[in-house]
């Protein structure tokens, strides 16, 4: 299976997902004029990585979306209950959500997301710098 890898843009986060490390990665700001249409090849590559992942594979899922719109927030709750559902079948998925220390809205969003999840899901705060 192939590496995806989307280049961010002003409206749209960076994708690189790495099945061979089984490293998923988004990071940037997400509010695409149609989001659907954004993440619909996303989904699909994570519904084929899903099926041809091994059992004893260790997934880790990294978020840093300083800013999200609301059909982005659909978009990404449809992707991460597809993980849970990976979790829920006894796949070992844990995500991690980076937000910037002075960014309380992108705390108050990842603890909304964490509050409709069951996989473990970790929030950490972090200097602007790693954005």
């Amino acid at each position: 299976m192939d590496v995806l890898h989307i280049e961010k843009t002003r409206s749209t986060p960076e994708i690189h997902f790495d099945p061979a490390a089984n490293l998923l990665n988004i990071k940037g700001q997400s509010y695409p004029e149609n989001a659907f249409k954004f993440y619909e090849p996303i989904f699909a590559w994570v519904d084929e990585y899903i099926m041809q992942l091994r059992d004893k594979a260790t997934v880790e899922m990294y978020l840093h979306m300083p800013y999200i719109n609301t059909s982005s927030s659909k978009c990404l709750m449809m992707l991460l209950e597809k993980l849970e559902d990976a979790h829920n079948s006894g796949k070992q998925i844990t995500l991690k959500w980076f937000y910037d220390k002075d960014n309380e809205a992108a705390l108050e969003c990842a603890e909304e997301f964490k509050e409709d999840l069951s996989l473990p899901f970790e929030i950490i705060e972090v200097e602007e710098e790693f954005a």
